[in-house]
């Protein structure tokens, strides 16, 4: 029985995939990229939170014990469903004990700066933030600390301010990866096959991989729809950090042993939600700040996703830990409303007349997002039957194997930044603010990280500097599992950094392999702008 076959095998459609997939395509290697969700695209998402909607065939939402991850799960990958926010992290993360010596922020800047030309990221004025986020810049100024406009991957002249962001957005006004390196790596060739779960690896003879996957149902993803087969002389994993170790640590017993850091070492970017319910009264009294309608606040549904945030403690000088950024969003009804605690209460509030009080007010709500450095303390079990998580639902809904109980460390962080937004916005009356609970799925991110993580010791890393497998040759992983630390903002910008990084060194190992490919193409829109001082790195990148 014949048994299909391809130069380069990518697991995922994410940033890590799509990136990868697009250079290895253009350089002249056979590429297909198998994605678990459907493929969507703007006519098909729906302005709805409703089951079945566009929201949660998008979304895998993911319960563990003492943490909960909430990623994408489409073509495209978490650029689908994300928020869009682009900064690149400050130079202390990349000095953090846990990085490879040959990645340092300055080493980074150049494929930093590629990312920036593909996507390409825009930087913000005052003019084009939210109202919500001016008000957090007001309220930041009012408290003595500084903001920033964020830079996003959004084309203003397009955003119509619907802000239905995260269930995919309608009017290609948000740069996902369906509008850069996807469509870039289809146009060399490259397939897309969505829907097809990959579910473990097994070793050929000649050195390559057979990758394993299941077809699942358009509709209820916990059925089967099939089964099959593809070997590849290079395989890319890149199912995002709660399912890349799931599927590695389930290759296992056919591959031979894992490293040790492989699903170990688990970041949630330290990320934890606070809730303030602004009194519109002072809002407009210490602050000054109306609308045209004469309200003053009354907006949290009103713009994009973050816009402003405060980096004041985005300081190297100061102690691990102690350094976090906040960052004003949106988040919608649903975890938001169960999730949000009542300020001031002594214990969580699920009802009652309080709780009820403040659902009534949540058009005064601003949600502060902080992202601080916790200790990588999450853990994969063994992995399920079949997929990242045991589904309870026909869509979005899974119980996973990730254990994660906050160190010390990683407590006082988020007291510290609790106290740091309580500060700025309990000022002077303007509001009272309650940090969400993590009494019901435990702590909970957007951004998971570092479950196959990169570094220089063996012991503790599950990659090499250059992406690949240990003990594993020509398995590369680069998505956000491979990112080795919290890196106390949005981590998009860097995992794609990363990515860019990889592709010279999975470009020599597909050549080494027999593969007939090059790299050096150009950014997916077809500029070259912005290569100067990345090719001179290319050897040190490409070393055995």
């Amino acid at each position: 029985m014949s048994v299909e076959s391809t130069d380069v095998l990518v697991i995922g459609s994410g940033f890590g995939g799509a990136i990868t997939a697009y250079h290895l395509a253009a350089g002249g290697a056979k590429v297909v990229i198998l994605e678990r969700g459907p493929w969507l695209t703007a006519e098909d998402f729906d302005h709805d939170f409703k089951l079945g909607s566009s929201y949660t065939r998008i979304f895998d939402f993911t319960v563990g014990d003492g943490m909960s991850v909430l990623g994408g799960n489409c073509v495209g990958g978490g650029s689908m469903v994300y928020f869009a926010a682009l900064p690149r992290a400050p130079k202390f993360v990349f000095e953090r004990r846990m990085w490879p010596r040959a990645i340092t922020r300055s080493a980074l800047d150049p494929w930093y700066d590629r990312v920036a030309e593909s996507i390409p990221v825009s930087l913000q004025g005052w003019s084009d933030v939210s109202y919500a986020g001016g008000l957090w810049a007001a309220a930041c100024d009012h408290a003595g600390r500084t903001a920033n406009p964020v830079p996003v991957g959004v084309d203003n002249d397009r955003c119509v301010n619907c802000n239905w962001m995260m269930a995919g957005c309608h009017f290609d006004a948000k740069r996902t990866l369906q509008t850069n390196y996807l469509p870039a790596a289809l146009a060399h060739g490259a397939q897309i096959r969505p829907l097809h779960e990959v579910q473990y690896l097994t070793r050929l003879d000649d050195g390559g991989y057979r990758v394993h996957y299941t077809h699942v149902d358009d509709e209820d993803y916990r059925i089967e729809a099939g089964t099959g087969v593809i070997d590849a002389k290079i395989v890319v994993v890149a199912a995002g950090a709660g399912a890349t170790p799931v599927i590695l640590q389930r290759s296992e017993p056919h591959l031979g042993r894992m490293p040790h850091g492989v699903g170990r070492y688990f970041s949630g970017n330290g990320e934890r939600l606070n809730t303030a319910v602004l009194d519109e009264d002072k809002v407009r009294d210490v602050l000054g700040l109306t609308r045209p309608d004469g309200s003053a606040y009354l907006a949290n549904q009103i713009g994009k996703g973050p816009t402003v945030a405060n980096w004041d403690k985005l300081d190297g000088s100061l102690p691990e830990h102690s350094r976090y950024s906040l960052e004003q969003l949106y988040f919608p009804p649903g975890l938001g409303t169960i999730l949000a605690q009542v300020p001031g209460m002594a214990e969580p509030a699920w009802f009652g007349p309080e709780k009820k009080e403040m659902l009534r007010r949540w058009r005064s709500w601003l949600i502060i997002f902080q992202m601080v450095e916790d200790d990588n303390e999450g853990v994969f079990g063994p992995p399920p039957a079949r997929g990242n998580a045991d589904r309870v639902s026909q869509q979005m809904l899974g119980v996973g194997r990730l254990r994660y109980n906050p160190t010390a460390n990683t407590l006082r962080a988020w007291a510290e930044a609790d106290a740091e937004v309580k500060d700025i916005l309990e000022r002077d009356g303007l509001a009272e603010v309650a940090a969400w609970t993590n009494d019901l799925v435990g702590a909970y991110t957007v951004h998971p990280l570092a479950s196959c993580r990169i570094g220089d010791d063996p012991a503790t890393s599950a990659l090499d500097d250059r992406h690949e497998l240990r003990g594993h040759p020509g398995i590369f992983v680069t998505d956000g599992s491979a990112v080795p630390s919290p890196l106390t903002v949005n981590p998009a910008m860097t995992i794609s950094a990363l990515a860019e990084r990889a592709v010279p060194g999975i470009v020599a190992a597909a050549k080494a392999r027999g593969v007939e490919v090059s790299y050096g193409a150009p950014a997916p829109g077809g500029a070259t702008s912005g290569r100067t001082g990345v090719l001179p790195l290319l050897p040190a990148l490409t070393r055995k």
